[in-house]
C-alpha cells in the first residue's frame, strides 16, 4: 500500500510538472486595454491623434530636411546634432503611434508577442539614443559657451561624427539588453496589457515567475539611466547659465535663449522618463497620461521649440520656400 500511494503521489508530482511545462510560454499574444473602451472616444481620439501624429511627422521631417539643405546649418555641430534628434523623434513616433490609431478603429487590439518585443526594442533603442543625444548637445553647448576658443577644435565633424555613431551603440546596448531580460521570461497568462502599446514594466508583470530581480536590474539600467543623465544635463546647463550671468553681449542672449530652448525639451522627455522608470513596477491612474505625453506630445513640440525660438532655422526655412517657389515657377515656365 505505501508503495501505491508512493507511486500515486510520484505520478501527480510528474503530472504536476508536466502542465506547468505545458503552460509556460504559451502567451502567442498580448491585448492592449488601449486609452478608452468607448468607441465614440475612440473615435475622437483617432482623429486627435491623427492630427498631432501628422505634426510630428511633417514638423520633424521638416527640420532635417532644413538642416540637410542649408550647408550653414549642417556645418554647426547644434543644428548637426539637431537634424538627427528630430530623426529619432520622427522613427520614435512609428513605433507606438500607428498601432495606436489602428487599434482606435477597432475593438480587438491584439499585438503578437514578436511584435510586442519589437516595439520594446525601438521604443528603448531610439529612447536611450535621444538621452544620449541630449546629453552630446549639451556639451557642444557646454564647449561653445565656456571654452569658445578651443569649440573648432573640439567640435570638429569627426568628433561629431564619433559621438552620434556612440549615442547609437549605447541605445542599441540599452535595448538589447531590456529585451532580452524580457525573452527568457516564462508567460502563461494573464495576457492583459494596461497601456496602448507594450513597455518593459507593464510586460514583465505578466510573467508566470518572481520578477523582483528582474525588476531591480530594468530600474538600474532604465531608470538610473534616465536620472543620471538628466542631472548631468541640469549640471552642465547650471552651470552654462552661471558663466552666461555676467555677460549680456547680443551673443551671449542668443547663447542663454538657445539653452532655454534645449533645457524645455530635456525636461519633457526626462522627467516622464524617470517618472516611469524609476520606481517598482506598480501601476498608477497617471501612467497612460505620462506615456502619452512621451511617446506623442514631446516628439511633436520638439520642432516648434526649435524653430520657433531659434532665428537661423526661421531663416534657413525661408530661404529653402524660396527656393522651391522659384524651381515650380521654372517647370510651369
Amino acid at each position: 500500500m505505501r508503495t501505491e500511494k508512493f507511486l500515486t503521489s510520484e505520478l501527480k508530482s510528474r503530472d504536476t510538472l508536466n502542465l506547468k511545462k505545458e503552460n509556460v510560454s504559451t502567451v502567442t499574444e498580448f491585448v492592449l486595454l488601449g486609452l478608452s473602451s468607448s468607441w465614440e472616444l475612440q473615435l475622437v481620439l483617432f482623429f486627435l491623434f491623427l492630427l498631432l501624429y501628422m505634426g510630428i511627422i511633417l514638423g520633424n521631417l521638416l527640420i532635417v530636411v532644413t538642416v540637410q539643405a542649408d550647408a550653414h546649418l549642417l556645418q554647426s555641430p547644434m543644428y548637426y546634432f539637431l537634424g538627427y534628434l528630430s530623426f529619432i523623434d520622427l522613427c520614435l513616433s512609428c513605433v507606438t503611434v500607428p498601432k495606436m490609431l489602428g487599434d482606435f478603429l477597432q475593438q480587438g487590439k491584439i499585438i503578437s508577442f514578436p511584435g510586442c518585443l519589437s516595439q520594446m526594442f525601438f521604443l528603448h533603442f531610439l529612447g536611450a539614443s535621444e538621452m544620449f543625444l541630449l546629453t552630446v548637445m549639451a556639451y557642444d553647448r557646454y564647449v561653445a559657451i565656456c571654452n569658445p576658443l578651443h569649440y573648432l577644435r573640439v567640435m570638429n565633424r569627426q568628433s561629431c561624427f564619433q559621438m552620434v555613431v556612440a549615442c547609437w551603440c549605447g541605445g542599441f546596448i540599452h535595448s538589447i539588453t531590456q529585451v532580452t531580460l524580457v525573452m527568457q521570461l516564462p508567460f502563461c497568462g494573464p495576457n492583459k496589457l494596461n497601456n496602448f502599446y507594450c513597455d518593459v514594466p507593464q510586460v514583465i508583470k505578466l510573467a508566470c515567475v518572481d520578477t523582483y530581480m528582474i525588476e531591480v536590474l530594468m530600474i538600474s539600467n532604465s531608470g538610473l539611466l534616465s536620472l543620471v543623465c538628466f542631472l548631468v544635463l541640469l549640471f552642465s546647463y547650471a552651470v552654462i547659465l552661471l558663466t552666461l550671468r555676467t555677460r549680456f553681449r547680443e551673443g551671449q542672449i542668443k547663447a542663454l535663449s538657445t539653452c532655454a530652448s534645449h533645457i524645455a525639451v530635456v525636461s519633457l522627455i526626462f522627467v516622464p522618463c524617470v517618472f516611469i522608470y524609476l520606481r517598482p513596477f506598480c501601476s498608477f491612474s497617471v501612467d497612460k497620461i505620462v506615456s502619452v505625453f512621451y511617446t506623442v506630445i514631446t516628439p511633436m513640440l520638439n520642432p516648434l521649440i526649435y524653430t520657433l525660438r531659434n532665428a537661423d532655422m526661421k531663416k534657413a526655412m525661408k530661404k529653402l520656400r524660396k527656393k522651391h517657389v522659384a524651381f515650380y515657377c521654372h517647370l510651369k515656365e
